[in-house]
């Protein structure tokens, strides 16, 4: 029993400790999604979408639920911010090729379509980024539109 205790304790020292380091945060400006919101000139109601599903993880800029400061949980989602980014990110789009913004505004309704996007986890935290069918279907009406419009440009040159 005093093992376990020793063990407690020792787990419980490590676990306060470890509060006090995380990973960076991905704190830059929202301006950085002018670009891409220029270019695409989504509809009101599918801007409102995607700030309060999208762009906490796939751009520069997330705003923080107060349990981000927790460790290990600020690890997690430091991942979840980092693959999210990798696969799409709305900061980068002006240095993305045609064919580039064509493929992902591809997947990008795609996966909202099918309801792979937002992920569970993100919505199990975030009530608002649970989507209405409405909802999806002007992500999909916009996205099919601006795909049709990128791939035009591509046809085009």
């Amino acid at each position: 029993m005093k093992t376990l205790k020793k063990i407690l304790v020792f787990l419980l020292v490590v676990l306060v400790i470890a509060q006090f380091f995380g990973p960076e945060k991905n704190d830059g400006e929202m301006t950085s999604v002018a670009a891409f919101v220029s270019e695409t000139n989504p509809p009101e109601d599918v801007k409102k979408v995607l700030e309060t599903t999208c762009y906490d993880c796939h751009s520069d800029k997330t705003v923080y639920p107060w349990y981000s400061n927790i460790t290990p949980v600020n690890y997690w989602l430091d991942d979840h911010i980092k693959d999210g980014k990798k696969h799409l990110n709305f900061s980068k789009w002006s240095s993305y090729s045609l064919k580039k913004k064509e493929h992902k505004m591809d997947e990008l309704y795609e996966e909202v379509e099918k309801g792979e996007m937002p992920l569970d986890s993100y919505t199990w935290t975030h009530a608002d980024a649970n989507l209405t069918q409405e909802q999806i279907n002007a992500v999909v009406t916009w996205g099919k539109k601006v795909q049709a419009d990128y791939k035009l440009q591509m046809n085009s040159k």
